[in-house]
């Protein structure tokens, strides 16, 4: 495939960046985990419309798609950028696929109100029912049940439930998977873990009254796949910026009087960062733009994607630190706040170990077909 952004793409890119830049992120990192503030940028994203990405030009949003989503994901982790849209996007695009709640809405687009996405897992070969984060050890919970109009059940590590005026949660109910929209009676506790710019909680939702929406399981699993695709997205503005970074320090830094990036080793290991940057950015865009144009390959692509960036940030967070030397794993230095983040992102919703399984798991029942 020949894919090119198109100029509206490149646009919403550039847009991004230059609202973002207006704001120290990575400054604002280093300080929150010295226990200042997060950053707000409620203002930032709501002026930039995008709470609406994925909210139909109908409800009041934009109208967008995926790959739209993921280039400001990008912008976003390029910046360490402490915005809500992980959350808040699947969740909207939940809600306008069911399409009853128009001024919610609009609400939702406009900014005024606040969504996210309290995300199960759907199953495969290795989990038979959807299951969610646990608060401690590997082994994944069930799903919220959801009976006679209420909720019962825990999910924990949830990507900016702190705040959230709307949850849209993920359950299992009398006849199967369901989505349900909780406006009131969740429980949030707020927790930081080693990245302070990650708003997490856990969400608490027994006797939480909730109404179901009217999505199929194929558009509630979509929206676990969305959320791969975006922290993949993310992942990638990040390594960008570790690459740019290492080969400016690269240049500059002198040993023996030649410049560190004029060395075998060094070379060798900014190639590679290059290389996986440039196969994830292919992964994220097959997935951005799968999620309309070919929605059975979604799951596939999404969790490919996730696979791809998450081995991809890591590596490059690493060599960040390793091309400045001693003080590239200071605090002085911005580096361990991208290596924080890399730790952090690759171990969200399932985490990366989960998207390579569930890679590996469609391509082994595909190759047992032939």
């Amino acid at each position: 495939m020949n894919f090119e952004l198109s100029d509206e793409q490149v646009f919403l890119q550039e847009a991004a960046r230059g609202a973002l830049s207006r704001h120290k992120t990575v400054e604002n990192a280093r300080e929150a985990l010295e226990g200042s503030e997060r950053l707000d940028l409620s203002r930032t994203v709501i002026e930039a419309g995008w709470p609406g990405l994925l909210i139909s030009e109908e409800h009041g949003g934009a109208g967008l798609s995926a790959l739209e989503s993921m280039l400001v994901m990008a912008e976003c982790g390029r910046v360490l950028a402490p915005v809500n849209l992980l959350g808040l996007l699947p969740a909207t695009a939940l809600l306008d696929a069911d399409g009853s709640h128009a001024d919610l809405l609009a609400r939702l687009a406009e900014g005024e109100v606040r969504a996210t996405f309290v995300a199960a897992r759907p199953p495969d070969s290795l989990e038979e029912g959807w299951t969610v984060e646990p608060r401690r050890g590997s082994r994944r919970a069930p799903a919220p049940r959801f009976a006679e109009g209420k909720l019962s059940g825990d999910v924990a590590w949830v990507p900016d439930a702190p705040g959230a005026e709307v949850l849209v949660v993920a359950a299992t109910g009398e006849e199967g998977p369901v989505a349900v929209l909780v406006q009131d009676g969740a429980a949030v506790e707020e927790v930081i873990r080693y990245d302070a710019t990650r708003s997490l909680g856990h969400v608490s939702l027994d006797g939480a009254p909730g109404t179901a929406l009217d999505v199929t399981e194929h558009q509630l699993a979509a929206a676990w796949y969305l959320a791969q695709g975006l922290v993949a997205a993310e992942a990638l503005g990040a390594v960008e910026e570790c690459l740019g970074r290492s080969v400016a320090y690269a240049k500059e830094r002198f040993t023996f009087g030649r410049a560190i990036g004029s060395y075998q080793a060094v070379k060798h290991a900014l190639v590679e960062v290059l290389r996986r940057l440039e196969n994830t950015r292919s992964l994220i865009y097959y997935a951005g733009w799968s999620f309309r144009d070919a929605p059975e390959e979604f799951p596939l692509a999404a969790s490919a994607a996730r696979t791809a960036a998450g081995s991809a940030f890591d590596y490059a967070a690493r060599e960040l630190i390793s091309v400045h030397g001693g003080i590239g794993a200071t605090w002085e230095h911005d580096a361990p706040l991208y290596f924080r983040r890399s730790q952090l992102s690759r171990r969200l919703l399932g985490g990366t170990g989960d998207a390579s399984d569930r890679v590996a798991d469609v391509l082994l029942a595909g190759a047992a077909k032939l």
